[in-house]
């Protein structure tokens, strides 16, 4: 199951292995192509971490232009003895922080307002795809994918960064730990946590997954 999730999600995420560090440098100096360079880089993989928080694509592009200005009027207070991917991530998770503290303000609207007018209409949680008694029978793989993304939205936001960051970002969890500011061991049960959620919430798709085992194993008998 858990090798379910991280295929169902993960992102071939290959970056070329030149110095980024040397390239902020050089931006710093006031070489704005070494700047391009980085925003190439990164900018696929920023907006995914974005939009993986946000899950508004239009607001995830803005996010995501805010993050590059950011560095912007703060590249020269990078120190060129840090890590640079380290930096970025932790600007961009501030912005996040910021753009959710808004959204909470409407997030009680979201799942339980009905589609229609009239009382008795859909709400939007029971339109999501995979919800219904048959699980995976009759379900492809974009609707697998629906479910998921689902189910990641609804995860604690300490949680939900710490599996974008791991299972999206392929960061590891030392990386992590220097973004959000808490302990590896810290960084683990939330990623433990995070992944028993969605375990739960895909259970019914587990035993017809080919190759899947059944979510609770059954006990032996003696």
């Amino acid at each position: 199951m858990l090798s379910f999730i991280f295929m169902a999600i993960k992102s071939s995420l290959i970056a070329d292995r030149r110095d980024d560090e040397t390239l902020m440098v050089r931006y710093q100096d006031g070489d704005v192509s070494a700047f391009e360079s980085l925003l190439k880089r990164y900018e696929k993989r920023i907006f995914n971490f974005i939009y993986r928080q946000i899950q508004n694509r239009e607001r995830a592009n803005d996010l995501l232009q805010e993050t590059f200005l950011r560095i912007i009027r703060n590249r020269s207070r990078f120190d060129p003895h840090s890590k640079f991917s380290t930096w970025l991530y932790t600007i961009a998770r501030n912005v996040c922080i910021d753009e959710l503290r808004k959204m909470k303000l409407r997030r009680h609207k979201s799942f339980e307002q009905p589609l229609h007018s009239k009382n008795d209409g859909w709400a939007i949680k029971d339109t999501i795809a995979g919800s219904h008694d048959d699980g995976f029978k009759g379900t492809d793989s974009a609707e697998i994918r629906t479910r998921l993304e689902s189910a990641i939205s609804e995860l604690p936001d300490e949680q939900r960064e710490v599996f974008v960051m791991r299972a999206m970002m392929s960061m590891k969890f030392r990386e992590i730990s220097e973004v959000i500011g808490a302990s590896e061991g810290t960084i683990k049960s939330r990623m433990r946590y995070a992944l028993e959620s969605l375990r739960l919430c895909l259970a019914d798709y587990a035993v017809e997954m080919p190759g899947a085992v059944e979510p609770v194993p059954a006990r032996s008998k003696v």
